[in-house]
């Protein structure tokens, strides 16, 4: 893959920044969740397409649900896109659902699982010493 260059990496943040204005405050669909946030952005370098990584704080209904929803809007924001952001080309846009927050949050409740239960062996092993002394 190659590197993004110093304009594309600005073109990325300016493009993620009015995407999550548009889905947090211009668009309607009740299929989108509230809880909907625009992880990254990666537009291409000739301006044609972009993912856009969506993150949806629910469950995989509500995800489903607000992926087709930002898919039938795409006209919309395409077009509210244009009009914020002067580019020479505006991109066409795919949305992709991003797992990453949620494995994260699995993780982490694995983790504590882990080190729990290694605390109650641990007491349970101070407690058989001591009815040995």
């Amino acid at each position: 893959m190659r590197k993004n260059s110093v304009k594309n990496t600005r073109i990325n943040g300016e493009v993620q920044r009015v995407l999550a204005e548009i889905i947090r405050g211009e668009i309607k669909d009740p299929r989108i969740a509230p809880m909907t946030s625009v992880v990254a952005v990666e537009v291409a370098p000739d301006l044609k397409t972009c993912k856009a990584w969506i993150s949806v704080l629910g469950d995989e209904k509500m995800q489903a649900d607000t992926l087709a929803g930002l898919e039938s809007a795409e006209g919309y924001i395409r077009g509210q896109i244009a009009r914020t952001i002067n580019l020479r080309n505006t991109p066409q846009i795919h949305f992709i659902m991003d797992q990453s927050i949620a494995y994260g949050v699995n993780m982490s409740k694995r983790i504590e699982e882990v080190v729990a239960s290694d605390r109650k062996a641990a007491d349970f092993d101070k407690g058989s010493e001591n009815e040995e002394d």
